[in-house]
């Protein structure tokens, strides 16, 4: 039986799942597969490549940094966040990556991405953490608006969440028959329409399924946690959640809130370990 782990995006609200995952790997917690979205792939390859508070260090090192994540970079690149420094400056020479570790992992890592001309998501394994992988993870992070489109291996991709916010359901397509499913929102939110339709459907007119997978968005979201409801009362999915809304927004420059939001994530782990451990019945989780 494989065990796998579901890690949902959410910008700097991916910082609670940095917690969590630093305390599964403090406390030896291995699965066999992981699938990341958006910042919960971002963040969560340091689950494969066994670097528990990498996350949480460069994020909150560059919080305030211009080059990592500011208006400025949107301007001039395209980028809110900017491509080149977040996605090879740092893991390359600010705060390394152990590029030999992940590749050496005998952990599955996927990442999921939205196609913008089928509008339909788009599952890449990841076996190697080169400038191809780094580009994949940042097309899986990439929201419209304030990203540029990525093209790679003949595709062009934005945010995975976008088509697949919480793909438990793909883990089990291919097999993970138990699965952790880390949230970033309490297990009572909903996702309502986005006010942004106007903009999306100006910005992104030559790509007519992207609109249509955006403006559905809200319901797609709601109708995985439905499921994942479903699987976790069968016995299917162990699900850790944050109790209340995070105290950081999407976009956070504050240091203090993303340690915050880090320690409500190991804090949540913790908690969980006991019936976690039992749920999966190993100490191979």
């Amino acid at each position: 039986m494989k065990n796998g782990i579901v890690l949902e995006g959410g910008a700097m609200r991916g910082l609670f799942t940095a917690g969590v995952i630093d305390v599964l790997m403090e406390n030896g917690i291995d699965f066999d597969g992981a699938v990341g979205v958006s910042a919960g792939a971002a963040f969560g390859c340091n689950y494969k490549s066994g670097q528990p508070g990498r996350a949480v260090r460069y994020n909150t090192r560059f919080a305030q940094d211009k080059r990592y994540c500011s208006k400025r970079s949107l301007i001039r690149t395209g980028d809110l966040y900017n491509a080149d420094f977040c996605y090879h400056e740092v893991p390359k020479k600010l705060d390394i990556f152990d590029f030999d570790a992940y590749e050496k992992s005998p952990m599955e890592f996927y990442m999921v991405c939205t196609d913008v001309e089928t509008g339909k998501p788009v599952y890449h394994k990841c076996t190697k953490m080169d400038d191809n992988g780094l580009e994949w993870l940042r097309a899986s992070a990439s929201l419209p608006l304030v990203s540029r489109i990525v093209e790679i291996d003949g595709r062009k991709l934005l945010d995975g969440g976008i088509t697949d916010s919480i793909p438990l359901r793909f883990m089990e397509k291919i097999g993970y028959e138990r699965n952790l499913v880390v949230l970033t929102q309490p297990r009572d939110y909903r996702k309502e329409k986005t006010g942004a339709m106007p903009m999306i459907k100006l910005t992104m007119r030559k790509y007519p399924h992207l609109i249509k997978a955006v403006a559905h968005r809200h319901e797609m979201y709601n109708s995985e946690l439905e499921y994942i409801r479903k699987a976790e009362s069968e016995g299917r999915a162990f699900v850790i959640a944050p109790d209340g809304p995070l105290p950081v927004k999407r976009v956070e420059h504050d240091p203090d809130k993303l340690r915050e939001a880090y320690r409500i994530g190991r804090m949540a782990a913790k908690k969980a370990l006991p019936e976690l451990r039992a749920f999966f019945g190993t100490e191979k989780a």
